[in-house]
């Protein structure tokens, strides 16, 4: 599925520069790729950003760009502050519709797991996976069927049942998702025990301590 993003071209790149491209509501950004001769800064409105981001981050974007046209093209980099997580510059490249590509798609996990259903707890262990296909066949989303995982039971990247024209690019023997069984609660004996071992620690340490200072 493709999605579609309007920008703005952007003739400067200094410090000040971007920082008034953010405080103004939009991301400085850059576009590159084949057909392209170099790169193009572009800037875009953080909303429709945000909301590309939220529903499709990895489809096929139909960007128009000034003085280029219309562009189909795949998110390459994002940028974040380390702190408040604010979206601080994005990278786009340009693809061609008739070659494969490699991205990620997200898991989505359908079914009731028996093993649930007898009090264990399903852990989804990868989100998402790597992908290749060419930009038509990529997915909104991989199902991740557990109808048939009982208690310690787990799915594996090669046992999904993936769409016309995608294949994984990872090994089909990694674990995705398990049913683990509910943890054994510990009795008041055990409880005990695990606080005299901690205070007896706590001693050796000390008397280690002192010894060394002495």
């Amino acid at each position: 599925m493709s999605a579609t993003l309007q920008v703005q071209a952007r003739e400067t790149s200094t410090k000040g520069d971007l920082k008034r491209i953010r405080n103004s509501g939009h991301i400085p950004g850059v576009v590159y790729g084949k057909g392209l001769e170099g790169s193009s800064r572009i800037t875009i409105d953080a909303k429709d950003l945000a909301a590309l981001l939220r529903s499709q981050s990895n489809a096929v974007i139909d960007m128009d760009i000034p003085s280029l046209g219309k562009q189909p093209v795949m998110l390459s980099e994002l940028q974040r502050d380390p702190i408040s997580r604010q979206i601080l510059h994005i990278d786009f490249h340009r693809i061609d519709l008739n070659q494969k590509v490699s991205t990620t798609a997200r898991l989505d996990i359908t079914g009731v797991s028996p093993g649930e259903k007898e009090g264990g707890m399903l852990q989804l262990i990868v989100h998402e996976i790597e992908i290749e296909c060419y930009p038509k066949d990529i997915p909104d989303s991989i199902a991740a069927d557990v109808s048939r995982l009982e208690m310690g039971d787990h799915l594996t990247i090669g046992e999904l049942n993936l769409p016309n024209g995608v294949e994984t690019t990872q090994d089909p023997e990694m674990v995705i998702v398990a049913v683990l069984a509910p943890q054994k609660e510990r009795t008041e004996e055990e409880l005990e025990a695990l606080d005299d071992k901690a205070e007896e620690d706590r001693k050796h340490s000390e008397a280690a301590t002192a010894v060394e200072k002495g």
